[in-house]
């Protein structure tokens, strides 16, 4: 099964990935009309929130069941809590970073 998969995802690469090419320079051959960067800004901010939903709840639920496990390591765990967050919003705010680049590329 495992075989398939690799094949099946493997054989869709190289069918869709010219694809993606050939509309590309028909794009840019007509002068485009920009929707293509209102979707990938769309996505990058929409994609960005649901990963860093997932994994703040993640963490959080981790965090909150390790400190109920050992409450005297609460001080370090919470450090590391901190630390973890920043990194997962970090992710967040590139995903907004890239949809302004997009944005600005719409016409």
């Amino acid at each position: 099964m495992r075989k398939f998969g690799s094949t099946l995802v493997w054989t869709l690469l190289f069918l869709v990935a010219p694809l993606a090419a050939m509309a590309e320079e028909a794009a840019a051959a007509s002068g485009g009309s920009g929707w293509g960067y209102a979707l990938g800004a769309g996505l990058a901010v929409g994609l960005a929130g649901l990963g860093c939903g997932i994994g703040q709840g993640l963490t959080a639920g981790n965090t909150t069941a390790g400190i109920a496990r050992n409450p005297g390591a609460a001080n370090t765990m919470f450090t590391s809590f901190i630390l973890g967050m920043v990194l997962i919003e970090s992710i967040s705010i590139y995903g907004l970073v890239i949809a302004f680049l997009l944005q600005g590329k719409i016409s």
